[in-house]
């Protein structure tokens, strides 16, 4: 019996250890290709004395009194060296901060003693050492603000303004809406999906934008598209754990794929407070106000059937809304157009994982799938969501 059991560990470990070799047999082929080709410098003979490949990308412009700075990022082949910066098409002396040659997808600043002009154009042209140059363009120069308790305070407040107080003043319909039929309560939750759809459009529209600005070895249109799959796969995998969702997980998951927008709305919001061209003025804040008051709508239209308590309303109001807050606070301190493209890919995939979630939600109890879709309180509710957000958006849109 004993001799039985000392066997079995030799009967399974062998085939493991077997399975592990022949894994790593492949993995040393190619570290031993690649330190071949490295060493016999190969493509040697391929070279016919072009200079690399060299790409920069502007991430960031500070304007103070101490002149210009600029945080750029190089996406060449090999190593660059900026040697030469104009400014208004007259050199300048720089410093680099770290300085020496910027290796592919390092970042350093540029700094340059410049006196910018208030309200004037300017425009930055970095030479490399091969010749290449990168232009950049500072359409209308003013201070970039700097951040300290006060001024993280207001744009606090003015996050709450654009993002927590236009959701509890949707969810107040709450009261209102409790009465509503079967008709009206798909029409509400259709609602819910054109205001969803509009937002994944917009969403992925500005994702898009600020990929178009990041560095070349991001791959901007890629990464937004994968970010956006793989966050929609991750949350229908997590939202799927107990089945289909309903009542106030539905609720929640809404109030996520708002609040991940909002997030990244208030990053674009936060970036602009940096270059100091936010440009917010009070009748484009209740422009934001007025255009999310529809999201605490969608958010109550789920749980219209439910008894909630107070905190768990403002629970929903913090999730959706709070992320607004954040996003101008991150916007304003640190932001490179690639992380507010990930942002807000990732709250595309969250939006649209919603919207599928929400018309499963209001087609129950239909025949069949497309005839709970194509109800006319549906098709109407989604028609109306959509044009109220179209119309909303008119008022922020500059």
């Amino acid at each position: 019996m004993s001799e039985d059991t000392a066997d079995v560990p030799t009967t399974t470990t062998s085939p493991r250890r077997m399975a592990l070799l022949w894994a790593l047999l492949p993995i040393a082929l190619m570290a031993a290709a690649f330190a071949w080709l490295l060493g016999s410098d190969l493509t040697a003979s391929f070279r016919n004395g072009a200079p690399p490949v060299e790409n920069i990308a502007f991430e960031r412009t500070v304007l103070d009194q101490d002149g210009l700075r600029l945080l750029v990022r190089a996406g060449g082949s090999e190593p660059m060296t900026i040697a030469q910066v104009q400014v208004d098409a007259a050199y300048w002396q720089f410093q680099l901060d770290p300085p020496g040659p910027v290796s592919r997808g390092s970042a350093t600043w540029v700094n340059i003693p410049f006196p910018w002009v208030l309200g004037e154009a300017h425009n930055v042209t970095l030479v490399t050492n091969t010749g290449a140059t990168f232009a950049h363009n500072i359409a209308v120069a003013v201070p970039t603000p700097q951040q300290n308790s006060g001024t993280m305070m207001r744009q606090a407040v003015l996050g709450a303004f654009v993002g927590i107080l236009p959701v509890v003043a949707g969810l107040m319909f709450f009261p209102a809406l409790r009465g509503a039929g079967p008709r009206a309560m798909r029409f509400l939750l259709a609602l819910t999906v054109g205001l969803l759809a509009f937002l994944l459009v917009d969403t992925l529209e500005e994702a898009f934008e600020f990929a178009a600005e990041s560095a070349a070895l991001f791959q901007g249109t890629g990464m937004v598209i994968f970010t956006a799959i793989g966050s929609f796969a991750l949350l229908t995998a997590v939202s799927r754990r107990e089945g289909s969702p309903s009542g106030i997980a539905l609720a929640t998951l809404i109030a996520i794929g708002i609040g991940l927008h909002n997030f990244g709305e208030g990053l674009a919001i936060g970036g602009a407070f940096a270059a100091g061209a936010a440009g917010l003025g009070t009748f484009l804040v209740m422009g934001f106000t007025l255009h999310n008051i529809t999201e605490g709508i969608g958010i109550a239209a789920p749980i219209l059937r439910e008894r909630l308590s107070l905190a768990r309303f403002a629970t929903l109001a913090l999730i959706a809304g709070g992320p607004a807050v954040v996003g101008i606070w991150v916007g304003s301190l640190a932001t490179s157009p690639q992380w507010t493209a990930l942002a807000l890919a990732v709250g595309a995939g969250a939006i649209l994982q919603v919207i599928i979630e929400v018309s499963l939600f209001a087609a129950r109890g239909a025949p069949t799938l497309a005839g709970g879709l194509l109800r006319r309180e549906m098709l109407g509710g989604v028609a109306a969501g959509l044009a109220v957000m179209y119309a909303t958006a008119m008022l922020v849109k500059i």
